[in-house]
C-alpha cells in the first residue's frame, strides 16, 4: 500500500542582513534591491516544526539559524503535501522562480 504524501516545501524569510554574507551575495548576483531574501527547503515534517528546528539549531541551515525571521506560507502552502520526488522538484522550481523575480535565495 503506497504511503500518503507527507513531504512539504517551505520558504523562510531571511533578514536583509544576510546580504552581508559573501557566500549568499555571490549566489545571488541578480538580487533586486528591496526584494525579500529567503531560504527554500523541503521536509517530511510540518513546515512550522521544521522552522522551529532550524531556529533551535537542530539540523539547521546556518543562514536560517542566524537570519531566519518567519515562514512565508503564501509562497508554498498550495503545493503541500506531496511525495518526496515531487517535493524535491518543487523546491528547485520555487527557488528558480523566486530568484528570477529578484529575490535573494538560498537552497541547501
Amino acid at each position: 500500500m503506497p504511503r500518503r504524501p507527507h513531504h512539504h516545501v517551505y520558504v523562510i524569510e531571511l533578514s536583509k542582513d544576510v546580504l552581508r554574507e559573501p557566500k549568499f551575495a555571490r549566489c545571488n548576483p541578480g538580487y533586486v534591491e528591496g526584494r525579500p531574501c529567503v531560504y527554500v527547503g523541503m521536509t517530511g515534517l510540518d513546515p512550522d516544526v521544521r522552522f522551529d528546528r532550524h531556529k533551535a539549531g537542530i539540523q539547521a541551515n546556518a543562514f536560517v539559524l542566524k537570519y531566519g525571521l518567519r515562514l512565508l506560507p503564501d509562497l508554498y502552502e498550495g503545493f503541500n503535501p506531496m511525495r518526496h520526488d515531487e517535493a524535491a522538484e518543487r523546491e528547485v522550481e520555487i527557488g528558480i522562480d523566486l530568484r528570477s523575480a529578484g529575490f535573494g535565495v538560498w537552497q541547501a
